[in-house]
């Protein structure tokens, strides 16, 4: 039996579960459950704890390794886990050793403030997937209140150009027509590399030296980081999709200021006017916490009316979820039945302006990149907006031009233009 992965959390360890599931089929580890763990939130810890017990059950005789962010953090914890038989921390689950010696310790967890670089790990692919992800930095330089994640990423440090070209280079040979450039904090990229290259730069030389790469999206960004060149490149460049997400936390000046966040509530809504003036069809996506400590009612509504003021369209809500060893959690706390409710708020507004930029959609041509076909025989895949487009027929791992028929709930219907007999078809 292979190796299963099990993958919480965000799209870099979605890239790094791939690297780790090359080393294990390459180590020839069979009946083995990897756990790659997120540490951003006590649910994200609790679905881990919950999966593990569950792997458990179902596979009573396999080995169970778990790794991720919470690993790194409470290697102790999941080490006390009568279910897991090996403990590796964020650094040793890249090693392709980690998975081919058996005799080393059970856990193998360093400390990643330690950690300087970024070895660049090259992946064949991504299982069962025409889009993938591509690692480009690597941990986090400040030290937002609420977050924990430093502690298991380590500093920021950079991946260089020329390993983020062969990496994609390869991808693209092998047919992926789009690449996700993910990290902790992208916008941070290259401040420790020789020269400080910024992220613009490095993207356009990127698309330069890559010019079989059909699209090229980002993955979350700091509003304050955007450099001139990236926002050139937005304005210029066509294989950079035209949608963002932006990790904005709040719309409060006191709270953005108590998150130790960088930037202020007028420099975000600034942003996203500049970026729609140099990209008309840009889409925002934005990270936002509802009941962080100290939040008022007021602070809050701030925070709900960010959402039509930046024109944001896909919203990832968090109620604050305190993590033990932040300053954030020393704050007074605003009580769990508000947080919930607040958090509720928010997606009961992200759901209006979704509904609302689905709706704009009917009419409209999109391209699609074909992605998987669904239980009904269809195929689906992703608009460059992102938005989620449903055809009846197109090939997986092409990007096809179409036009917008219809929705299904939350997903565009849509037929490929030479099937498009006329504006009323």
């Amino acid at each position: 039996m292979s190796p299963r992965i099990l993958t919480f959390g965000c799209r870099l360890n979605a890239y790094e579960s791939e690297v780790m599931r090359g080393h294990a089929e390459t180590a020839g580890l069979e009946d083995t459950v990897i756990v790659n763990t997120c540490a951003v939130t006590a649910e994200a810890e609790r679905q881990a704890r919950q999966a593990i017990r569950k792997a458990r059950r179902e596979q009573p005789g396999a080995r169970i390794i778990v790794t991720g962010c919470a690993a790194q953090i409470d290697p102790a914890g999941y080490a006390a886990m009568p279910e897991v038989d090996r403990v590796l921390g964020n650094e040793e689950k890249l090693r392709a050793e980690s998975f081919g010696d058996t005799e080393a310790p059970r856990v193998r967890v360093n400390d990643i403030m330690a950690v300087t670089e970024t070895a660049p790990q090259l992946i064949e692919g991504f299982a069962e997937r025409t889009r993938a992800f591509v690692q480009v930095q690597q941990g986090c330089g400040h030290r937002c209140t609420f977050c924990i994640i430093p502690y298991g990423r380590g500093n920021s440090r950079s991946v260089p150009l020329g390993e983020v070209v062969r990496q994609i280079r390869a991808l693209v040979e092998r047919g992926v027509a789009e690449v996700v450039l993910t990290g902790v904090d992208i916008t941070s990229y290259g401040g420790d590399l020789p020269g400080r290259p910024r992220l613009g730069q490095m993207l356009r030389r990127l698309l330069a030296q890559v010019p079989g790469l059909q699209r090229l999206r980002l993955s979350s960004l700091d509003a304050i980081e955007l450099d001139p060149d990236l926002r050139r490149l937005l304005a210029e460049e066509p294989r950079l999709m035209p949608h963002l997400h932006l990790s904005l936390q709040a719309g409060d000046d006191m709270i953005l200021k108590r998150m130790k966040r960088r930037h202020a509530r007028a420099e975000a809504v600034a942003l996203c006017d500049e970026l729609r003036r140099l990209r008309p069809d840009i889409v925002f996506g934005a990270d936002l916490i509802a009941g962080f400590p100290t939040e008022t009612e007021a602070m809050f509504e701030n925070s709900l009316a960010l959402v039509e003021d930046c024109g944001l369209t896909y919203l990832h809500v968090f109620p604050y979820s305190p993590r033990r060893g932040t300053p954030a959690a020393k704050m007074p706390q605003v009580p769990a039945a508000e947080r919930k409710d607040r958090a509720a708020r928010l997606r009961t507004a992200g759901e209006a302006v979704l509904d609302r930029f689905l709706d704009a959609q009917l009419g409209r041509s999109a391209s699609v990149l074909i992605e998987k076909q669904d239980a009904e025989g269809r195929v689906a895949g992703h608009s460059e907006s992102f938005a989620p487009v449903v055809l009846d027929r197109g090939a997986i791992g092409t990007v096809v031009a179409a036009r917008v028929t219809g929705r299904e709930g939350q997903r565009l219907t849509a037929v490929p233009l030479d099937q498009t007999l006329s504006p009323a078809a």
